[in-house]
């Protein structure tokens, strides 16, 4: 899976689950996209790889 984006997440992408900033960004490979943050984008890691054409992961930044 690629992770190569022409744009950085910002404080204003929200995460689609619960609203917290996004350090997860996941197009899909039936063309939509879902942003995550740390917290669930580890709860439905497993699930994203599967369904994933590509993730730019930004999580490093939480360290």
């Amino acid at each position: 899976m690629s992770s190569t984006f022409a744009e950085p997440l910002t404080s204003a992408d929200r995460c689609d689950r619960c609203g917290a900033q996004a350090y997860l960004r996941v197009t899909l490979t039936s063309g939509g996209e879902l942003l995550f943050c740390g917290h669930h984008a580890n709860e439905h890691s497993a699930k994203l790889s599967q369904v994933a054409l590509s993730i730019q992961d930004e999580t490093s930044k939480l360290s």
